[in-house]
């Protein structure tokens, strides 16, 4: 089958909340999340298996093609993404076959077809020059598939499946995030905790439940912070949301994350990041109408035939968002109003020396 696009209605999010699939996705995701438990970002199991090996040395290859393609157009007034994403884009596409074929050999073409459509949603759109939370969902799939086919022990490569592959993922995100000031997918992401990620703060939360010293409300301390984002992955976001906001408080730019700090203890945190996820983002339309069903993520019955713009073809998809029955949410995201970085608001305004007004 080719990976197409299905969920198109409520009825349609209904079927898929008590689907298999979605319960064997997030099992996947909590999996991953428990294994990293009181576990530092440099915490790595050694010897790390070809396998994981593989995956990071694909990413290193990404990581080239960004540097490929740097940033011509130095933008004077507009705040919105740079169009040079969209030739990183297109290379990727076109070597994201080869990228896993090369690595795991063993791979069938219908694997590697599969495979690729989730690598290449994984880094943002490039029609819109934007990345969301769906985005980050493409390279969990991704991941799932690879699992799926055998090529990973979750008992063994858990750990490092997080640490190594992507934690380097999230990096490259970063990087692709401030050098072309990808728009985020959303009015500010559709849960509030950050524009562009929600796994590194799940994740995050999960490495911190039994340290015995930094709490919830230690986000607010900046000594804390900067001593503690390259050891945790919620510390990171949290340094890395400061360095791209204009506005001084966290209070201000990011009230939720600001609302879970007062929350007691890490465990509590980590529990309510699943139920969030799973209904901030699993349990959101207007974020799973883009969700790929495909050979490992079989799409389960009862839900809505796909639409020819549906099915992946490695075209842009121009018209996706302008398609009947295409659903945005009250603030427009995945696709409905251009919204500006906060990255992008922060390098116009040093340019300008004067406040940017939609921060």
């Amino acid at each position: 089958m080719v990976p197409e696009k299905r969920i198109l209605t409520e009825n349609d999010m209904e079927v898929w909340k008590n689907s298999a699939t979605r319960k064997d996705l997030l099992n996947f995701i909590s999996t991953l999340a428990e294994s990293v438990e009181g576990h530092e970002n440099s915490q790595i199991v050694e010897p790390i298996s070809p396998s994981i090996a593989s995956l990071s040395s694909l990413l290193d290859e990404v990581n080239k093609l960004v540097d490929k393609h740097p940033v011509i157009k130095e933008a004077k007034v507009s705040r919105f993404g740079k169009v040079e994403f969209r030739d990183f884009y297109d290379e990727l596409n076109e070597k994201s076959s080869s990228l896993i074929k090369t690595r795991f050999s063993t791979l069938s073409d219908e694997q590697l077809e599969q495979l690729s459509i989730y690598l290449d949603e994984s880094w943002g759109n490039k029609r819109r020059i934007d990345y969301g939370s769906g985005h980050e969902l493409n390279f969990i799939c991704f991941l799932f598939g690879l699992y799926s086919y055998g090529l990973f022990d979750l008992e063994k490569d858990a750990i490092n499946l997080v640490l190594v592959v992507f934690l380097k993922y999230l990096n490259i995100m970063r990087v692709l995030e401030t050098k072309y000031w990808l728009e985020p997918a959303g009015s500010h992401g559709v849960w509030g905790l950050d524009d562009y990620h929600f796994l590194p703060f799940l994740f995050g939360a999960f490495q911190l439940v039994p340290h015995k010293h930094l709490k919830p409300m230690s986000i607010h301390n900046e000594e804390l912070v900067e001593l503690f984002k390259d050891k945790f992955l919620y510390f990171g976001c949290i340094s890395f949301i400061n360095s791209v906001k204009t506005t001084t408080s966290l209070r201000w730019h990011s009230p939720m994350l600001d609302d879970i700090s007062g929350v007691k203890k890490w465990s509590k945190v980590a529990e309510g990041m699943i139920k969030m996820y799973t209904a901030e983002v699993l349990g959101k339309l207007p974020i799973m109408q883009h969700f790929y069903f495909s050979e490992f993520l079989k799409c389960p019955e009862g839900i809505s035939p796909a639409r020819s713009n549906h099915i992946h073809n490695g075209t842009d998809e121009d018209d996706e968002c302008l398609q009947e029955g295409h659903t945005h949410s009250t603030w427009g995201d995945c696709c409905g109003i251009k919204l500006p970085s906060a990255i992008a608001a922060t390098e116009m305004n040093k340019k300008a020396h004067k406040p940017i007004p939609f921060d």
